[in-house]
């Protein structure tokens, strides 16, 4: 391994870092933006919407056509779409202006997070690819743990304005970066048509999966996209108190990655999943009872962001074993699409929210949340059991995960 390598990877990381906190600071920010905006929760929470929207139209079309790119100068110009993205957010003198800002960041993410690990694994040893991955994707795990709370701490008492500029600064190092230290010449695969996805999409063993996806993640930010708006009005928190619940929140969610991770490879994606997924509609259920309570409101947020992610390496490595038996040659593709499935739950999770905000009250997001949820895990114990059907254990064992 050469000395610049880790510094490439370094770049990578950061942009990750980036990327990750301007996705979720949103969440910290909408009653300040609502606020300073003049618009509605709804509407503020529809900027989360938005933004996973761009990831999941970016992440399969723009992936394909830009298939033929070199990889580097299609990093480099992913960059400055994103930092160009936050400057917009940053100056954006409205509300219609703020949206074309968080539609803009979500096309780059999406692409972002599709070829940046296959830039990452080209940068190691083939014997080193899966942990070249996991520290590009670390950034994101840092973004929840400090830029989501930081960067709220920041819109609180500079506006929320300046969070984004501060992004951007981060967008212009990483861009940077990447610019110095990335090299210029970095093997492609094939590009992925879009014909190729198309094919993996007429698999309904691979639509029941994105499903189980959609609404996991569609229960979760049906609440979680006005938790900020909740732990203010109805637990009595102060805005400089949510920042640090964030950062409490953050740090749960790290460790509670690791463990999904760890539940999966030990009784198999499925039976781990349904796991993860009836802890999480029960702690959402929960949450409409503590959050008139700050202790107990707390230990639920704690719970909450223990179980929220713990089911994303479950998810992915199972759609990967499906795609595997179902659609051979298309594992790359099916694992693209299932972070577009997680993007597409995330925009209809965050507005259903809002229209349950609007027409019959904040407090009723939680346990409509759960319910959600509990449709993702009848999703996945009917899943289950058509692999037991077919004679696949739930651990699953044989089925090889394909090197990339």
């Amino acid at each position: 391994m050469t000395r610049g390598i880790p510094f490439a990877l370094l770049a990578l990381t950061l942009g990750a870092f980036a990327i990750g906190t301007t996705e979720f600071v949103i969440v910290g920010l909408i009653p300040t933006i609502a606020a300073d905006l003049q618009v509605s929760l709804p509407s503020a929470g529809l900027l989360v919407s938005l933004y996973a929207l761009g990831v999941a139209v970016g992440a399969p079309v723009l992936t394909a056509l830009t298939g033929r790119m070199p990889r580097k100068a299609l990093l480099l110009a992913l960059m400055a779409l994103f930092t160009a993205g936050n400057l917009v957010a940053w100056l954006a003198p409205g509300y219609g202006s703020l949206v074309v800002a968080r539609v803009l960041t979500g096309l780059a993410h999406g692409v972002f997070f599709s070829i940046g690990s296959i830039i990452a694994t080209s940068l190691v040893p083939r014997e080193k690819a899966a942990g070249a991955i996991a520290t590009m994707f670390t950034g994101l795990t840092v973004a929840l743990v400090v830029g989501v709370p930081l960067g709220t701490f920041i819109g609180q008492h500079l506006g929320w304005r300046a969070t984004f500029l501060a992004v951007a600064a981060l967008g212009v190092i990483a861009l940077l970066g990447s610019a110095a230290l990335v090299p210029p010449e970095l093997p492609r695969s094939a590009p992925a048509r879009l014909r190729d996805q198309l094919a993996v999409l007429a698999q309904p063993r691979l639509l029941l999966v994105y499903a189980m996806t959609a609404l996991g993640y569609g229960g979760t930010f049906l609440a979680f996209t006005y938790l900020s708006p909740i732990l203010q009005q109805v637990s009595g928190f102060s805005a400089n108190t949510v920042s640090l619940v964030l950062l409490v929140y953050g740090v749960s969610v790290a460790l509670g990655n690791l463990w999904g991770g760890r539940l999966a490879d030990r009784l198999g994606p499925v039976p781990a999943l349904k796991r993860i997924f009836a802890a999480l509609a029960l702690v959402l259920a929960l949450f409409t009872v503590t959050a008139a309570h700050p202790w107990l409101v707390l230990l639920t947020v704690l719970a909450l962001g223990a179980v929220a992610f713990g089911n994303v390496p479950g998810l992915q490595l199972y759609v990967v074993r499906q795609a595997q038996r179902f659609a051979p040659h298309g594992t790359d593709v099916a694992s693209g699409l299932n972070i577009a499935a997680f993007n597409v739950g995330i925009a209809v999770g965050a507005s259903a929210g809002g229209l349950v905000v609007e027409h019959i009250g904040l407090m009723h997001t939680p346990w409509l949340g759960a319910l959600v949820v509990l449709a993702a895990l009848g999703l996945t114990a009917l899943s289950g059991r058509l692999d037991r059907r077919d004679g696949i254990a739930d651990r699953a064992d044989g089925i090889a995960v394909a090197a990339h």
